[in-house]
């Protein structure tokens, strides 16, 4: 099977391309400086405390995205997400970017 990924190197917004390389690193201090301070999220439609999620979800289960196709802006991935807890799930995310910084991120599986 080819490799169809988007490398991170060449995701479009600045941001997202910030805050994807900071999970794929398992880098918390590159991740919270791509967020805006009151950054929020959801996760499958449901509201989750952001520091919380990352920490279960993310960091002590080492995430990682794969990314699969972004829009043309940026604010939209699809990626194939895996982490030790849930095996890997195609998922998409949604941004909101404010001042350069990700202020809120929806995620849930495609």
């Amino acid at each position: 099977m080819r490799n169809l990924m988007i490398p991170t190197s060449q995701l479009t917004e600045p941001a997202v391309r910030a805050l994807v390389e900071a999970v794929n690193a398992h880098d918390r201090d590159a991740f919270r400086a791509a967020l805006a301070p009151a950054a929020t999220m959801s996760d499958d439609g449901s509201e989750r405390d952001l520091d919380e999620w990352t920490e279960r979800e993310v960091f002590s289960s080492n995430g990682h995205m794969e990314v699969e196709s972004q829009t043309d802006d940026g604010l939209s991935l699809v990626a194939r997400y895996r982490n030790d807890t849930w095996g890997a799930m195609r998922t998409t995310w949604a941004f909101t970017i404010e001042d350069g910084k990700v202020s809120r991120f929806d995620t849930g599986q495609a």
